[in-house]
């Protein structure tokens, strides 16, 4: 009987141990274009109480039908103090690559502090940093000027620093885009600039990571956020239909790309 027992209890261990090791968990790093996408159709004060938006529900849905085991959860990043309301690539290049390390930036985690719990990265910039000033000739990758020369060399920094941890996979969203009313001609053309710089010149096959082509979604092949997917011709923020749709679509993403079935 002892034996028996003995056998149940190892039985047990190794499968709790085959579970925890298929674990994959996520995190969503984003301000309030991509809460809104987290949320879907979700109503804050629900998911207040229950703290499961659309995102997370597709991901959950997925895990039942498949038999598999992802957790993904949310952060703004970076928080309103004490670093700032700003999620642009000199800000990510910022905390990531200039102050790279195992401690904080200013209470903001780095890839170091990050890769460490998280097997999927996911991040995004706001709208206003489609408001893309002219360049200058002058690039400087410490500039938190909102050009495509600087923007540039911010991104191509943060590509190397990604690759330092190939066993971590990020998925990059394409730039979040402005009503027709929310920005000029000139910055909706420089940001179709730098969008096709993103997609075809700096994302590289075979690598970590990943583009979520969130702008070409937005867009619907014009310059600017349709109005038919924003809250309004003078607000910039996806509205809840389309919200929705992009909970699902980035959920689907995230399982592909852990599954291995983009790129």
């Amino acid at each position: 009987m002892r034996q028996l027992c003995i056998i149940f209890v190892t039985l047990l261990l190794i499968g709790c141990g085959s579970s925890e090791s298929n674990m994959k968990k996520i995190i969503f790093l984003h301000h309030s274009t991509g809460y809104s996408v987290w949320l879907g159709r979700t109503n804050r004060y629900i998911y207040k109480l229950t703290h499961t938006g659309d995102v997370q529900k597709y991901i959950n849905n997925a895990n039942r039908k498949n038999k598999t085991n992802y957790s993904i959860t949310e952060r703004f990043f970076p928080k309103e103090s004490p670093y700032g309301w700003n999620n642009y690539p000199y800000d990510y290049y910022n905390i990531w690559v200039k102050n790279a390390g195992d401690n904080p930036f200013m209470e903001e985690p780095t890839l170091e502090i990050l890769t460490k719990e998280f097997d999927v990265i996911i991040f995004k910039h706001c709208f206003p940093g489609s408001r893309i000033s002219e360049d200058t000739g002058s690039a400087d990758i410490d500039s938190d000027v909102k050009s495509i020369e600087n923007y540039k060399l911010q991104y191509d920094a943060l590509k190397t620093k990604m690759r330092e941890f190939p066993q971590t996979k990020f998925i990059v969203w394409t730039p979040a885009v402005n009503t027709r009313n929310g920005m000029t001609e000139d910055e909706a053309l420089r940001t179709k600039q730098f969008y096709d710089w993103v997609i075809g010149i700096w994302d590289e096959k075979g690598d970590n990571i990943f583009i979520w082509d969130f702008y070409k979604y937005e867009t619907e092949g014009s310059l600017f956020l349709a109005d038919k997917n924003a809250l309004s011709p003078n607000n910039s923020h996806p509205n809840k239909e389309f919200s929705a749709k992009m909970a699902s679509s980035l959920g689907e993403f995230i399982i592909n790309v852990i599954q291995s079935d983009v790129k």
